[in-house]
């Protein structure tokens, strides 16, 4: 019985995480972010990815900040690794349970990871 309270402890808190860093992505208004779902996948890499695509470097580099800053003062969380924040093009924030990739759109298509992990559960946030 604790295992289970435990699991659900968990997959709360990793939905509220995602929830809050799609927030983060509207406050600088990201756009065409993406959900994927991996759970259900042998050998993913994690539970979730979030993407999304910035029209600029500047508003690129902002989303991260953005979700970096409000994650930790929120939550606590650091993520465990950031990458991508010198050049922009694509930016990368591993907090485990979810990673969060905020592209160019250029780099977004170029890299296509919808069709690479297209087995996903795929959720759209078009219109937030």
């Amino acid at each position: 019985m604790k295992r289970a309270t435990a699991a659900r402890k968990i997959h709360s808190a990793t939905d509220d995480l995602n929830d809050l860093v799609i927030d983060c992505i509207t406050d600088i208004k990201g756009k065409h972010i993406v959900k994927l779902d991996l759970r259900a996948l042998n050998d993913a890499p994690t539970e979730y990815f979030l993407i999304c695509e910035g029209e600029s470097s500047t508003q690129i580099r902002s989303i991260a900040e953005n979700i970096h800053a409000r994650v930790k003062e929120e939550t606590g969380l650091r993520p465990a690794h950031l990458e991508g924040l010198h050049n922009a093009k694509w930016v990368c924030l591993d907090y485990f349970s979810t990673v969060v990739h905020i592209f160019h759109w250029e780099t977004r298509e170029f890299y296509g990871l919808e069709d690479l992990w297209s087995d996903a559960k795929i959720t759209e946030y078009e219109h937030l």
